[in-house]
């Protein structure tokens, strides 16, 4: 393990400006989002595409004025956020693969938002994961799907399918992670309602007032607030009660810092025009629904402030009551700076020669070599419904020491009490979770406290970091 007073030298003399904790993406204020075109997108007559110019839409046509400015069945999407000036939109072209932590320019975590539009190709398994880091670490995912059986690509996948092993098998979290699943059905022709929101960042958006959207042969979700108190129906068929747990057709949730929405049918995305030789229609400008409202608050809603992949809900949830919300800000420490986190100089980092768990950036706490103490903090405020907090992190420890003395100590406390202390002696090439329980209602500050010895280097490696009102 290199000491990380010799790694600082050592990169400054390469010429190396050492600044953990430091980013260049703050400094972005648009909201960057990335449409998926890598799972068939466009197969059969599906056109679920903002351009044929990919990555970059731009390159079609700079300064689009309407649909026609750039091809594809959505056009009429990107070209209204476009014309806002507040979006950069690219698309991941097909033959690409999703990832999240990595080096290329169309990497996951340079977004603040992932849009599929009816996937007809499977996920791999990495890809699940990648998906599912990011929304944890503070990203939007928007998933358009359609119909059982609406498998365009006759590869045995259709959206549906797709869709529904996401939320089952993505090596992150199996549990019904958002709070919802895709029903295996196919609805023929309905016009589903809204609910009644005054309130509702995605009924009541900055693109207009949503009533309601079409069906035109789609599926439904079934909600499952048990396992996701955050998860909520915005449409609902007709016969079905509006916030119920059955008959949505248009589902939010949260999870981690991150946030979610699934639309049961691509047809309302569809502008009508598109590439030559697809048969498309106008569910775009159906005069049925709402649905160029609904799709572009929902953007905006899932984008956060723009500029980074975490979007953190607020610290104090509403209501009183007690669910499954992420009450971390920047869990993930993935926006590169340590707010709302309040750490020693130095302890965000992305130095590669100590990887985080998930991602880039995590908290790495001493690693010296000499007398030095390093802190992580934050504040946060557990519900008054709750009776205790699961307090949850991946922790690496690695370390220099031999022997069965801990000389070097990392102590987890919650206000005043210390639920952990780890050592030395808990030493490990790889991260491993801890999971802690925090018996406390009302704001509580949660602080990490590094304190290494003065000879020998220990480093405390924290990521993904966690903690949910029970």
């Amino acid at each position: 393990m290199l000491k990380r007073a010799l790694l600082a030298v050592a990169l400054m003399t390469a010429g190396v400006t050492y600044l953990a904790g430091a980013s260049a993406s703050e400094a972005a204020a648009v909201h960057r989002v990335l449409f998926d075109n890598s799972k068939a997108e466009t197969a059969g007559n599906a056109d679920w595409i903002i351009s044929t110019s990919q990555p970059d839409p731009l390159n079609q046509n700079a300064n689009p004025t309407s649909e026609t400015s750039w091809t594809g069945a959505l056009s009429a999407w990107g070209v209204a956020l476009q014309r806002t000036g507040q979006y950069s939109l690219k698309t991941l072209p097909a033959g690409n693969t999703i990832t999240y932590g990595g080096t290329g320019a169309l990497d996951l975590k340079n977004f603040d938002e992932f849009v599929m539009p009816e996937p007809n190709s499977p996920l791999s398994a990495a890809e699940k994961t990648a998906i599912m880091r990011f929304i944890q670490a503070g990203g939007g995912f928007f998933l358009i799907v359609d119909h059982t059986a609406s498998d365009r690509n006759n590869d045995g996948w259709d959206s549906v399918r797709i869709a529904n092993d996401l939320l089952s098998n993505n090596g992150v979290d199996d549990t019904d992670p958002f709070g919802f699943s895709i029903d295996v059905n196919n609805i023929g022709t309905e016009n589903p309602v809204a609910i009644s929101s005054g309130t509702d960042p995605v009924i009541n958006g900055p693109f207009g007032k949503v009533r309601g959207s079409i069906i035109r042969n789609g599926s439904t979700q079934t909600l499952h607030p048990a396992s996701n108190a955050s998860v909520k129906g915005l449409v609902y068929r007709s016969g079905f009660t509006p916030g119920g747990t059955t008959g949505a057709f248009f589902t939010t949730s949260t999870f981690g810092a991150g946030r979610v929405a699934v639309w049961g049918d691509s047809s309302p995305i569809d502008d009508g025009t598109g590439q030559s030789g697809n048969t498309l229609y106008d569910g775009w400008n159906d005069t049925a629904g709402t649905n160029a409202a609904l799709a572009l608050n929902a953007t905006a809603w899932l984008a956060g402030s723009g500029g980074g992949t975490t979007t953190p809900p607020p610290t104090t949830p509403g209501g009183g009551t007690c669910g499954g919300a992420e009450l971390f800000g920047n869990p993930g420490l993935e926006t590169g700076s340590a707010s709302p986190w309040t750490a020693t100089p130095g302890v965000v980092s992305n130095d590669t020669s100590m990887p985080a768990h998930s991602g880039s950036w995590k908290a790495w706490l001493d690693g010296y070599g000499s007398a030095h103490t390093d802190t992580l903090s934050q504040t946060v405020t557990i519900p008054s419904g709750c009776t205790r907090a699961t307090l949850s992190f991946w922790l690496r420890v690695d370390t220099e020491e031999t022997g069965t003395t801990a000389y070097d100590k990392l102590t987890v406390a919650a206000g005043a009490t210390t639920l952990a202390t780890y050592s030395n002696l808990d030493a490990s090439t790889v991260y491993q979770q801890k999971t802690l329980t925090v018996n406390a209602t009302g704001p509580v500050k949660i602080t990490f406290t590094g304190v290494e010895g003065s000879k020998l280097a220990t480093s405390f490696l924290l990521d993904d970091l966690s903690i949910k009102g029970a």
